[in-house]
């Protein structure tokens, strides 16, 4: 393609250059632009005799100027707010602006055949391209830096007039589902008055589009939807898209029981759905709604973590066979940050998920706030740019024009494998919830709004005008969905039990809810040593036909002699983890900032042949079943954690791990914490065994790096809801992590995980520990003589080595050191058991390096109440740790002074 051939704002100096280029070589311009040129009777020889382009030719760039005006900003002049004005821009698309007049509306201009339509009168040319680009459908890509996207975009639209072209079947099978969607809102709002609803009002035409995007993806391969969205219109589409039954939505309306006495719910217009469905075409597919909570955008990233999944799982890769579909409100996707950061891994290799198509519910208000105090960008689109992504702004009241853009959407989304904007411009008949007033706020849009008719009611309208239909069959339709609800709500009624069904419940058959002694002991994780011996060899080895960078030779010669003298260390052990359950056929998932190094730069996982880019990753070289995948990601904890989530979710049998730079960096994804791990399972009913790693450790580092705030996971337990633990060893972390897949449950587990040990002398573990036995919940102190045991210092982490060296510099024998490697669910009666073995104990201390008012020290006190505990540790502060290096080092010596200080004392 020549450098001319994709003009965004075309001027006249460009198009003469371009005329110049081809006079001298008309092959040095594309196609389109050689038969543009042999139009001019006078090309070569006017050029040749006067050096100058004529006036007439002049005219014909003006005109060339005006239909790239049109499609550059064509859609600042659309129709397609249905209840207000449009706001104004300038300069207009009037000819005068480009240097026409009316004078000129009647002449013939080459220019047409940029247009497909070959030599044209201007104002034939000016009424297509009002229709292709001024109308119900708005569209912006003229930014998209990519040739071949522009053209077929272009070409798409330009051939069509981008205008709807239905048969009658197509047209009543959308006034179907328009009846549906208005119906099923009119018929909730008169039975089950002033409840909430979240109702699509205003924005019915959303269904008939939904269906439209699973009727052609269907018959475009698609074999997966994957659906998230807030609570406005999710009943709606959970009915009338993904065929939830009437009667289970009525019973929630009534507020009837769950069946399941176990589960604690949600509001109904939170709750997931899944089905498999078949297309008029008779392709089948899978559709499911993703639960999420109130907090808008929240399940963004984990819509594209399931969608990531089923790719991997369950397509071979084939992103083609996975549409992820994201529905958003205005408002929200112009102030969520959680929204730019999921579509900065649309095209990362890690995450990416082949496009996902997002419909903008566009009620041009936010629960009270005027879309003008909502955003400073033109439109609440405008993010959809940071990836080049195409926007499509669509009158919500035209449904037919919708249908056709969510169609030429997904034909995109199939073709280049990116995302897609369907900014759908409607309303929202009442205020944010049925209860609300909107009048409040906004008087003029909701006295416009309330004389506005329905999307159904506009249609019918135009399909009686075009006798598609007869004004008696569309009340027919309408007298018969509605008793179709009645019956529904009657059965309802006899039922008396609200019926809870999940989703993604296929992935997780063999596996169950946990029971009440689920976690009095882990199962055995152990491996043989023949096993552990060979694949250990194998991943501390490097091969001998790539030259590696020297510091990372000796990283893997040292691993080699840690096998030889039987000193395993905790990157060892960690990744000796992965891939021993990797050789049992388990796949590994990884991701998080630095993680194939690792921020301390233990865990090597990925390493670079020297001065190349080419890596090598030694998991994936040992000839086992699973595989690792493992991806940095970029700088987001909220997006990545929400994502890994969501793929946890659907792949229960691989294990997958998000980890933190530093521990505390976990709380830029608090809502994914909050409202997704601590609860869901008692929420919506789904189990998740995601693994978060936080490294954690008082070191000096400062405020910002030492706290991975266990108190605040600690606060949420309760119910089982997840499991919490801070390993010492090596192998506890071996086990630890191969025992997430070897119970008939899953839950979130949430791993503490150590700095200074990494690298500790004496934190080693020996091969016997792994290849026997499981994790120990608590570790008691191997050093201690029952007998002379007077006190037991209880604690966990990395300060145990402290308070051990410190034992046997002082060559103690009164105190015993115990670690509660769990402290999730607690194991009580494994604590009740070394408290009865120390029968001359008399004291009980808790030592902690965090200060009183964090870390474990509150729960503790609450969950173990058999002894009295006595705190050791640093006192209350505002913040986690102090950022001076000395005043450090004496407070954490302070801790060992207390806990000692009786044997001090003596001496």
């Amino acid at each position: 393609m020549d450098k001319f051939s994709y003009l965004g704002n075309a001027d006249i100096s460009s198009i003469e250059n371009m005329f110049q280029s081809y006079l001298k070589d008309n092959t040095s311009v594309d196609s389109s632009w050689q038969k543009f040129f042999e139009g001019f009777e006078f090309a070569r020889k006017n050029y040749e005799d006067s050096g100058e382009i004529p006036q007439n030719v002049k005219k014909e760039f003006d005109v060339i100027n005006l239909i790239n005006g049109y499609r550059t900003r064509g859609h600042l002049f659309t129709q397609t707010n249905p209840v207000r004005e449009r706001r104004k821009y300038a300069p207009t698309l009037d000819i005068e602006n480009f240097g026409l007049s009316e004078a000129d509306l009647e002449t013939v201009f080459q220019a047409g055949g940029q247009l497909g339509i070959g030599p044209a009168k201007l104002k034939d040319i000016v009424a297509f391209l009002k229709q292709t680009y001024c109308q119900s459908i708005g569209a912006e890509y003229a930014y998209i830096r990519i040739p071949k996207i522009n053209e077929w975009l272009r070409n798409k639209m330009e051939s069509v007039k981008n205008t709807p072209n239905f048969s009658k079947d197509e047209k009543l099978s959308i006034l179907k589902k328009l009846n549906q969607a208005v119906g099923f809102e009119n018929f909730l709002h008169t039975k089950f008055v002033g409840q909430k609803r979240f109702s699509l009002e205003g924005a019915e035409a959303t269904i008939p589009a939904l269906n439209a995007i699973c009727e052609k993806g269907a018959d475009m391969g698609i074999k997966d939807f994957v659906i998230g969205m807030a609570h406005r219109g999710r009943l709606n589409i959970l009915t009338n898209i993904l065929d939830k039954r009437y009667q289970d939505v009525f019973s929630e309306f009534e507020g009837y029981a769950s069946d399941d006495a176990q589960f604690d719910g949600d509001v109904k217009y939170h709750m997931g759905y899944s089905c498999d469905k078949t297309s008029k075409n008779g392709n089948t597919f899978h559709i499911s709604l993703t639960p999420n909570p109130s907090h808008l955008e929240a399940v963004d990233p984990v819509v594209e973590g399931i969608a990531r999944a089923k790719i991997d799982n369950f397509h071979n890769g084939d992103i083609k066979k996975v549409c992820p579909i994201l529905i958003h409100g205005d408002a929200a996707l112009a102030g969520q940050g959680i929204v730019y950061e999921v579509i900065q891994m649309s095209q990362l290799e890690g995450y990416k998920t082949g496009g996902t198509i997002h419909l903008v519910i566009n009620n041009q208000v936010g629960f009270t706030t005027n879309y003008l105090d909502g955003r400073s960008s033109t439109y609440c689109t405008d993010i959809a740019k940071v990836v080049l992504s195409p926007v499509f702004h669509v009158n919500g009241d035209d449904v037919e024009a919708l249908v056709h853009t969510v169609q030429l959407a997904m034909e995109f989304r199939q073709e280049f494998h990116r995302d897609v904007f369907i900014d759908i411009l409607c309303y929202r008949k009442h205020g944010h919830n049925e209860g609300d007033e909107p009048r409040f706020t906004q008087p003029i849009l909701y006295k416009a709004i309330a004389a506005h008719p329905n999307p159904r009611e506009i249609y019918v309208e135009q399909l009686v005008a075009q006798g598609v239909i007869e004004k008696g069959d569309a009340k027919q339709l309408e007298k018969e969905f509605k008793e179709v609800l009645q019956s529904k709500l009657d059965e309802a009624k006899k039922e008396g039990k609200t019926k809870i069904t999940s989703f993604l419940t296929s992935q997780w058959t063999g596996l169950k809810m946990a029971g009440p002694d689920a976690f009095d002991k882990s199962p055995d994780t152990a491996v043989t040593k023949a096993a552990f011996s060979g694949i250990a060899k194998k991943i501390a080895q490097l091969p001998a036909d790539r030259k590696f960078f020297n510091k990372t030779q000796k990283l893997f010669e040292d691993r080699s002699a840690m096998i030889a003298n039987d000193n395993y260390d905790w990157a060892m052990g960690e990744l000796m983890a992965y891939a021993s359950l990797m050789d049992e056929g388990h796949n590994i998932r990884f991701s998080g900032q630095d993680v194939e190094r690792g921020t301390f730069s233990h865990r090597h996982a990925v390493v670079k042949v020297e001065d190349s880019e080419e890596e090598y990753t030694p998991l994936n070289n040992i000839d086992t079943k699973g595989r690792l995948s493992i991806f940095n990601s970029h700088l987001s904890e909220y997006g990545v954690l929400g994502f890994e989530l969501g793929y946890a979710l659907t792949a229960p049998n691989d294990l997958v791990i998000w980890e933190a730079q530093f521990g505390d960096f976990f709380n830029g994804a608090q809502i994914i914490i909050d409202q997704f791990i601590t609860s869901a399972e008692y929420k919506w009913r789904r189990m998740n065994g995601l693994v978060m790693l936080l490294p954690h450790g008082y070191e000096g580092m400062g405020p910002e790096h030492s706290s991975a705030r266990m108190e605040r996971f600690l606060q949420q337990c309760a119910e089982n809801n997840m499991q919490i633990v801070n390993c010492t060893t090596p192998a506890n972390q071996f086990h630890v992590l191969r025992r997430q897949l070897k119970r008939e449950f899953r839950k979130p587990l949430i791993c503490f995980t150590p700095k200074k040990l990494l690298r500790y002398p004496s934190c080693v573990s020996s091969l016997k520990d792994f290849t026997t036995g499981g994790f120990q919940e608590v570790i008691d102190d191997a050093t201690a003589n029952v007998k002379s045991v007077k006190r037991i210092a209880f604690c966990t982490g990395k300060i145990y080595y402290d308070l051990i060296e410190a034992k046997e510099k002082e060559n103690n024998t009164d105190l015993a050191i115990v670690r509660l490697e769990q402290l999730y669910p607690i194991p009580k009666n494994q604590l009740q058991e070394i408290v009865s073995k120390y029968k001359n104990a008399s004291e009980y201390l808790w030592v902690q390096e965090e200060p009183e008012n964090m870390g474990a020290w509150s729960y503790v006190l609450r969950a173990f109440r058999k002894v009295n505990l006595k705190y050791i540790g640093r006192p209350e502060t505002a913040s986690p740790a102090t950022g001076y290096g000395k005043l450090h080092a004496q407070q954490q010596q302070n801790i060992i002074d207390k806990v000692f200080q009786k044997q001090l004392a003596v001496k």
